[in-house]
């Protein structure tokens, strides 16, 4: 597996890391069992940035890696958030990034996790209330109290990034992007080449619509937020397939799949950004970890971006309310 520097925190993670959300939530029924071997075998794959969140099943997704941390904690680079406000059932509460919740948000998924330290700890969701430089100053807090080494954040604007970076460094910005969520190009990427920042890119796969496995929302379990998703249904559902049904051909033409496909195409066009597909199944992660060795030339790269043109792309990428929510 080859490794590229989290920005200028001096780590090194692997190019593809593993986002553990759906090993909890979102994406229906998860068995804990197979969750902790597909850990595992990302860890023996070479695997070492793995990606949590204290809202990912209502702290399930934090105790599960505490679990799986247990004698081997100096083997992984753990991040996790904060800043999704929810309760005990699930509620959706909101957004805090007051410094009082950072330090209480930070004390929990420390319990949770069982351990003394997080890598690398991002805001979710920047509170619209509460100014960046507040945040991000009981953020630094955490860092010299020694319960933080980096500080990230997530869904931000290029105009935030820079109030943070400005108060303190800032090792890591994730955002949603892949083939069909482009918008990171228009500024975020170019900013934190500049700035000397790692951009991790959640759901590279597009939340497994990509890989060409989702074709309908009725093949989705009942509880699966994909059923609401604006991509997912309708007539920008079927938009969406010829897309997908093209990237089945390129991935054909070089005798690989579209998965693959998609994870290269991040990896061979930007340096500096670091995909984080999610997965419960050792098949897929597999399948994921060996897109890191796969070369496309420059114009296979410009074939992908031009099948994928923005404008080709029918939906937004979360319904109105969550979109609402989005700090860009």
């Amino acid at each position: 597996m080859d490794h590229r520097p989290l920005g200028r925190s001096g780590l090194s993670v692997s190019a593809i890391g593993l986002g553990c959300m759906g090993m909890s939530e979102f994406y229906g029924p998860s068995d804990d069992d197979q969750s902790l071997a597909t850990l595992a075998a990302a860890l023996d794959l070479g695997i070492n940035f793995f990606d949590t969140a204290d809202m990912y099943g209502v702290g399930h997704n934090e105790r599960l890696l505490g679990r799986f941390l247990k004698g081997r904690r100096d083997q992984v680079i753990l991040a996790t958030k904060f800043g999704n406000v929810r309760g005990p059932n699930g509620e959706r509460l909101g957004i805090s990034g007051t410094p009082d919740y950072v330090r209480s948000a930070c004390d929990a998924s420390l319990a949770r996790l069982g351990i003394d330290t997080i890598d690398l700890y991002y805001q979710h969701r920047v509170d619209p209330e509460t100014p960046i430089e507040d945040t991000v100053g009981a953020m630094k807090g955490l860092v010299e109290a020694g319960k933080v080494r980096f500080l990230g954040l997530s869904e931000c604007s290029v105009a935030t990034l820079r109030r943070a970076h400005a108060v303190h460094p800032i090792a890591a910005v994730q955002i949603e992007y892949s083939l069909w969520s482009r918008e990171p190009e228009a500024e975020m990427l170019d900013a934190c080449r500049e700035l000397g920042i790692a951009f991790v890119a959640y759901s590279p796969l597009g939340r497994s619509f990509l890989t060409g496995a989702v074709t309908s929302p009725d093949a989705l379990a009942a509880d699966d937020f994909r059923r609401a998703n604006p991509r997912f249904v309708g007539e920008a559902l079927a938009q969406n397939l010829k897309l997908t049904e093209a990237l089945a051909d390129f991935a054909a033409q070089k005798g690989t799949t579209s998965a693959q496909i998609a994870l290269a195409w991040i990896l061979n066009k930007q340096d500096h950004v670091i995909p984080i597909p999610g997965t419960r199944r050792v098949t897929y992660l597999k399948e994921n970890v060996a897109a890191a060795a796969l070369r496309l030339t420059g114009a296979e790269v410009a074939t992908l971006d031009a099948l994928f043109a923005p404008a080709a792309v029918a939906g937004t990428r979360y319904p109105q309310a969550a979109m609402a929510l989005l700090g860009l």
